[in-house]
């Protein structure tokens, strides 16, 4: 599988780990007062979607980026490859 890095092109899906749910990216409020509960869903409770989903990847043999890779997980097919640090500003500013 290649993985068309934002800054520096196509690369081979062996540079790069797996790590998860692009939704870690969502950290709970250690704040709130249901901290306690939306930690424990956070840490514990994971989708495991047919079709198009958003996972993150760190670029382990390369620049050791994060980032954000949405992939059909029936096709193997890449839609788009984002750098994680312009999800999560871009989620900030939604807020």
């Amino acid at each position: 599988m290649i993985i068309d890095h934002p800054l520096l092109g196509p690369r081979d899906a062996a540079e790069f780990v797996y790590l998860g749910d692009a939704s870690l990216i969502d950290r709970p409020d250690w704040q709130a007062d249901d901290a306690g509960r939306r930690f424990h869903d956070y840490l514990h409770l994971r989708d495991n979607p047919a079709g198009e989903h958003r996972e993150l990847w760190f670029h382990e043999q390369g620049d050791r980026s994060w980032l954000v890779v949405t992939r059909d997980t029936l096709t193997h097919e890449i839609v788009r490859v984002e750098l994680a640090r312009d999800v999560a500003l871009a989620k900030g500013r939604d807020r």
